[in-house]
C-alpha cells in the first residue's frame, strides 16, 4: 500500500518486480515443449541480428545471482539512482553500488569470448566512431 510523502517510483518498481516474480514462478511450473514442436509453430524465426544478441544477454543476465541482476537492471536498464535502488532493494546505498560493480564485470565475463556479441559490440563500436567523424 503507498503511504504518501514515500517515493512513489519505488513503489511502483518494487509492484513490476514483484509481478516478474510471480511470473516467473509461474512460467517454471508450465509444461515445457522440448521438442520445439508446438513452439516453432506458433512463432515466427527473428531475423534481426539484433535479436540473437539480446537473447544472448538475457542467457548472461539469468546466470548473474538474483541480487546483482536486480541491482544491474535498476541502474542499468531502468536508470534508477543508486540511492533509489538502494531502497527498493532495501539495501546500503554502498551495497548497491558494489552489487552493480560486480553485476557488470561478471557479465562481461560471461559474456566475453561469444562471437555473436563480440560481433554486435566491434559492429556497436564502429558505428559510433563513424558517427563521430
Amino acid at each position: 500500500r503507498f503511504e504518501p510523502g514515500t517515493n512513489l517510483r519505488a513503489w511502483m518498481f518494487t509492484i513490476r518486480r514483484n509481478t516478474y516474480y510471480t511470473s516467473a514462478a509461474r512460467r517454471r511450473r508450465e509444461v515445457s515443449d522440448e521438442s520445439g514442436k508446438y513452439s516453432a509453430a506458433l512463432t515466427a524465426a527473428a531475423n534481426q541480428d539484433w535479436s540473437v544478441t539480446l537473447h544472448a544477454l538475457e542467457a548472461a543476465l539469468q546466470q548473474l545471482p538474483a541480487e546483482h541482476r536486480e541491482a544491474l537492471v535498476l541502474v542499468g536498464a531502468a536508470g534508477m539512482t543508486y540511492e533509489e535502488a538502494a531502497e527498493i532493494c532495501g539495501c546500503a546505498l554502498g551495497t548497491i553500488k558494489s552489487r552493480v560493480n560486480r553485476a557488470r564485470a561478471r557479465l562481461l565475463k560471461i559474456m566475453e569470448g561469444d562471437p555473436e556479441i563480440e560481433a554486435a559490440i566491434s559492429g556497436g563500436l564502429a558505428g559510433e566512431e563513424d558517427e563521430a567523424e
